[in-house]
């Protein structure tokens, strides 16, 4: 009799066994008893682990495997084995088999056996092996070999982090390279700036956007600076930084085995205790994720603002509309990337916060809360990463600017009267800013009125033009 519609079909199961007993295990599953226990005790989110970690953890134990069968540790034929499983889950395979939610016992040792268990039965697999036997290839035995969570976890938190730091930093730069296009695209166009959301001096959107660049591009610059930090790898630490199980022949040759497979300038930890014990290193590169982020939430900001309108607010520059802006208001169009940017800056923001405490609550030998360490500062990265991009391509390189409109806001303000102040003095200017605001005159009409300078010499020294370049407008020093 088929079963009712709607009644789920009964999984087949082996059976394997751990040193707590016994637990059935979906038949057709790489993963083991050690991962189908994480599985069922923490059932908290939903989130797996990241690709980036995953390829990173696989990555380390195909160097392992290399670095143990070229010891003579490890026997060829399973050692080769490992090696050819590793190489598919690198490939894009068995992606499915790493199901472990991020929220997990401390260390990810739950997600280091989630991999040893995963390679090892592909590895068995190919040997002729049924999946669960691990009599051919073990878990512990032979894909951990002279491994720990404790070294190979945040070993592969800092690769997961260095295999997208080219990215991240060439969206930035990018980013950066865009905003400077349009920096002297707009290198002309006068406008008022703005302290306190008030009216300020004279400044060209040019100048404006030019400060957007620099301030990217020295975001990047500290990124940069910290993923230096990153490639300092506590492999062959074992479990406590003492090498344990490892040696320095080992540790040499496991991580040339990495550098050589990414491509990175990775080093033996000088201090495999410091390493172990302190995730001060990714505390520092969240750090400037966290400032890459505040600088561009406050980028996005700026963008909304500068575009608000378009009749009731400043509306001196057009942002590309991407979509409707609203459900009940036909034809409306709002900022919708930066907006989206705003809440990622937000949510990296957030992210870092978890890194700094999570890292501060490290005890003793080792941090067992690095999995939502890795976690955050990985999905960080990631989204800083593609909201770039699309504010980018989607935003800044279509961003227009209202001239028309900057120079009536910059005419209908009091922007210009500071540069008075070295003529009149700072009180005098005041009272005449003052009079403009309240009678709606012009500052040029109310200084001639009172007979403070004559026209040719107040037309030189109300230049808006000679306002946005250093020195005293209408001056030897501002020519």
């Amino acid at each position: 009799m088929s079963p009712r519609c709607g009644t789920p079909l009964p999984v087949a199961q082996r059976i394997e066994r751990d040193p707590l007993g016994d637990l059935p295990v979906p038949a057709d599953a790489y993963y083991g008893i050690q991962t189908q226990r994480a599985v069922q005790n923490f059932p908290i989110s939903g989130l797996r682990a990241p690709d980036d970690l995953v390829v990173a953890t696989v990555l380390i134990k195909k160097a392992a495997a290399e670095a143990n069968m070229s010891l003579g540790r490890l026997d060829g034929r399973i050692g080769q084995a490992i090696v050819r499983a590793a190489d598919e889950v690198l490939a894009g395979h068995l992606r499915d088999q790493f199901v472990v939610d991020v929220y997990q016992a401390g260390a990810g040792t739950s997600h280091n056996m989630n991999a040893n268990e995963v390679l090892a039965n592909r590895a068995a697999e190919t040997l002729g092996e049924p999946r669960g036997a691990y009599t051919v290839v073990h878990p512990n035995d032979h894909v951990n070999m002279g491994q720990s969570t404790n070294d190979t976890f945040p070993a592969a938190t800092r690769l997961a982090l260095l295999l997208r730091t080219g990215d991240l930093l060439k969206a930035a730069r990018a980013l950066a390279a865009s905003f400077g296009i349009k920096s002297e695209q707009f290198a002309g166009v006068l406008k008022v700036g703005r302290t306190h959301l008030q009216d300020a001096v004279p400044i060209t959107l040019g100048q404006e956007f030019s400060g957007y660049q620099a301030c990217l591009d020295r975001a990047a610059d500290a990124i940069e600076t910290a993923a230096g930090d990153l490639g300092e790898l506590n492999l062959g630490a074992t479990a406590v930084g003492t090498g344990l199980n490892a040696g320095e022949a080992y540790v040499e040759r496991v991580i040339a085995n990495l550098s050589r497979a990414t491509g990175l300038p990775l080093r033996p930890a000088t201090n495999l205790f410091r390493v172990t014990q302190s995730m001060g290193d990714i505390v520092a590169y969240s750090g400037a994720l966290r400032r890459l982020a505040v600088e561009l939430g406050k980028i996005a900001s700026d963008l909304r603002l500068l575009s608000m309108g378009p009749r009731a607010g400043l509306s001196e520059i057009t942002l590309p509309a991407v979509q409707p802006g609203s459900s009940i208001m036909p034809g409306k169009v709002n900022p919708s990337v930066p907006e989206m940017v705003n809440q990622v800056c937000f949510q990296v923001m957030g992210c870092d916060l978890t890194v700094a405490t999570a890292a501060e609550a490290g005890q003793l030998e080792l941090n067992v809360m690095m999995p939502v360490i890795a976690w955050n500062a990985i999905h960080a990265s990631t989204i800083l990463r593609q909201s770039m991009t699309v504010l980018r391509t989607q935003t800044v390189e279509g961003i227009e600017a209202n001239v028309e409109r900057c120079r009536e806001l910059l005419d209908r303000s009091t922007a210009t009267a500071t540069a008075l102040s070295p003529y009149i003095g700072y009180a005098a200017t005041a009272e005449i800013a003052k009079e403009a605001v309240r009678t709606g005159k012009s500052i040029r009409d109310i200084v001639l009125a009172r007979g403070l300078l004559n026209a040719e010499r107040l037309d030189a020294i109300l230049s808006v033009e000679a306002m946005t370049r250093p020195g005293i407008a209408g001056g030897p020093e501002g020519r």
